[in-house]
């Protein structure tokens, strides 16, 4: 009866034998092949993106409106609060979803945004304000929804 031999693997020399230049190298360096390339790490969002992520949640009632109070102005709070008593981006088993956004910067510490959220079959738009504060934050300050049918 014969015995089966053990595999030897392809990076250990087998015992008793200085490991050479092959038997050393790795198959990602192969001859010829180029070196793997580092990935870049994905830039942050866009504060418009980010806000009007923020917007969606608390409009369709998945958040609650204190969630977004710091990062509102006085009175686009209210404007906020009066929209999100109605809930105007809840339908019946659909999430909202940001469908595009688009921006308007008349001045390098405001941005005018719009939006178009998908409610099931249903665009709906969405525009508000961003202005940059003394403190450097970006704050909402203000808001405007169509009027639901």
């Amino acid at each position: 009866m014969t015995r089966p031999r053990p595999r030897r693997s392809a990076t250990r020399p087998p015992a008793g034998r200085p490991p050479t230049r092959k038997d050393s190298r790795r198959p990602a360096e192969r001859p010829g092949t180029p070196p793997p390339r580092a990935v870049p790490p994905n830039p942050p969002p866009h504060p418009t993106e980010l806000f009007a992520e923020r917007l969606v949640l608390v409009l369709s009632g998945q958040r609650p409106m204190h969630w977004v109070a710091r990062h509102i102005a006085n009175t686009a709070f209210d404007e906020l609060a009066r929209l999100a008593e109605h809930r105007p981006l809840c339908t019946d088993g659909h999430r909202p979803t940001i469908h595009r956004i688009g921006h308007y910067q008349p001045h390098p510490d405001a941005y005018e945004v719009f939006a178009r959220i998908a409610t099931g079959p249903r665009l709906r738009a969405l525009a508000f304000r961003l202005s940059l504060g003394a403190d450097r934050r970006w704050r909402c300050t203000a808001v405007e929804m169509e009027p639901r049918p």
